[in-house]
């Protein structure tokens, strides 16, 4: 189960009793909000794309869509999110529990931007009803990220 690789990944830091799981689904961002008792926007949603044959993880605040322009800029290519056949195959996690923890070999972890704004945010914990709440050094430190990138929009506070 990809909550207990999670929570093998995170007790090599002595970190795995600060995942939260809850009784209700987490699987989209309006749900982890309500069960983590946060706003929307500090949920870090992982999108899952394949970019050539790799997957690629973007990591983005819960009120941040993806910019096509952007995302073609900095990727070479369209958008094309992973079916949830190929995200659980390629990443070893299903949808609604997809983080940048734990993950298959070759999957690459981007943070976007649109996460700056926060102290701590909440990604999820490979379940569809799990969490953890991270400072942005934590989610550097432990999605073992490659660099922030700038893909998404819609989030820009007025």
């Amino acid at each position: 189960m990809s909550l207990e690789k999670v929570k093998d990944y995170f007790r090599q830091f002595g970190l795995e009793d600060r995942i939260l799981e809850f009784a209700t689904s987490s699987a989209t961002v309006e749900l982890a909000a309500e069960a983590a008792g946060c706003e929307p926007k500090r949920i870090a949603k992982t999108l899952s794309f394949k970019v050539n044959d790799t997957c690629v993880l973007i990591v983005a605040a819960g009120d941040a869509k993806v910019d096509n322009a952007k995302y073609k800029a900095e990727f070479s290519t369209k958008a094309k999110m992973l079916s949830p056949e190929e995200a659980f195959m390629m990443i070893g996690h299903a949808v609604g529990g997809i983080c940048p923890f734990a993950v298959n070999e070759g999957v690459k972890v981007y943070l976007d931007c649109s996460l700056k704004r926060f102290s701590t945010v909440f990604p999820a914990c490979g379940s569809s009803n799990s969490a953890i709440e991270l400072t942005l050094d934590e989610l550097e430190k432990y999605s073992n990220y490659i660099t922030w990138i700038d893909v998404c929009k819609a989030w820009q506070e007025e």
